[in-house]
């Protein structure tokens, strides 16, 4: 009938996780946009803590006490005092598709001044094919007034099967479903040598994982505003390592090879946490940590997910 709203795509299909510290007034600005979705919130750092969400939100919201309630001696799996502590939220939710936001991220405007719908975009993203063994020409990144950028061009394509990419993690979308037990966001943070490195670890094991199951991971729109609310510095000290440890996980993942047997993405995982543990342990001790928490996040999501086979699901699909 005319005058009546369009129910948004996937309302009722699609999660969106929000890791955070902070009150949630950022949401007032996607309000048009997040209101008619479900919201999964994991509230890092103190618990005691209260965490204000404004008013007309539909959500959950999971402190650390509710971390540890639900996964127990797994809960050492999941990150404290860093955003990699929202991958909880993917294992906790029962959709289809996971679309992920930080606390600081805006709403950004087109060229001619319109409210870009974020959200839109990617699902429109997630439900068109994608093209791992096709690549688009049009995209130069050596052209002038361009570079190679994480995340953002003024496009979306698909990123060519054999090729590694830096996901980032504060403006993303995928379908559950078929890659959720890979999106695990690592070991970062308090206890932990390195920080914020929690979304580039997912990415490569993501992207090797899709590249096996013959899966699509695209790039580009749509963009969002950062207003980047923690330290520059603060940030270079919880990263320092990972970029040093980059030339050697870099070659590991482009060497990684998974074999036929594995099937399933919970197969993949666990044949890449032997991997890990096996290459990458004397680079440091913390990738020994790390390969035994891999293996902790896939017990813990199959736990709560017991009939999750995330790859029983695998025709046509798309990671975003």
């Amino acid at each position: 009938m005319a005058g009546e709203r369009a129910t948004p795509l996937l309302k009722d299909e699609l999660d969106i996780v929000i890791p955070t510290i902070r009150n949630l007034d950022f949401l007032e600005m996607w309000r048009p946009f997040f209101q008619p979705y479900h919201l999964i919130i994991v509230q890092d750092g103190d618990p005691s803590k209260t965490i204000k969400v404004p008013e007309g939100f539909d959500y959950e919201l999971y402190n650390r006490n509710d971390i540890n309630r639900i996964l127990g001696p797994k809960a050492s799996c999941i990150s404290f005092k860093d955003s990699a502590c929202r991958c909880f939220g993917y294992m906790v939710s029962k959709k289809k598709y996971i679309y992920t936001i930080d606390d600081d991220c805006f709403v950004a405007k087109d060229p001619s001044g319109e409210d870009i719908n974020a959200l839109e975009q990617h699902i429109k993203n997630l439900l068109s094919p994608s093209t791992p063994h096709f690549f688009n020409t049009l995209y130069d990144p050596y052209r002038e007034g361009t570079d190679f950028v994480r995340g953002y061009v003024d496009l979306v394509m698909t990123i060519p099967k054999g090729t590694l990419f830096p996901m980032c993690g504060m403006n993303l979308a995928f379908n559950r479903d078929l890659i959720g037990p890979a999106m695990y966001f690592g070991l970062m943070g308090d206890g932990q040598p390195i920080g914020r490195y929690d979304d580039m670890w997912a990415g490569w094991c993501t992207k090797v994982i899709c590249d096996h199951l013959n899966l699509g991971i695209k790039t580009g729109l749509p963009y969002i505003w950062h207003s980047k609310a923690s330290n520059p510095f603060v940030n270079l000290k919880k990263e320092y390592k990972g970029i040093y440890w980059q030339e050697e996980i870099i070659p590991f993942f482009k060497s990684v090879t998974l074999p036929k047997e594995c099937k399933t993405v919970q197969d993949c995982y666990l044949e890449l946490s032997k991997q890990v543990k096996a290459k990458l342990s004397s680079v440091d001790p913390y990738f020994t940590k790390l390969a035994d928490a891999m293996v902790t996040w896939i017990e813990a999501w199959d736990e709560l997910n017991p009939s999750g086979d995330a790859s029983a699901k695998l025709a046509n699909g798309a990671a975003k």
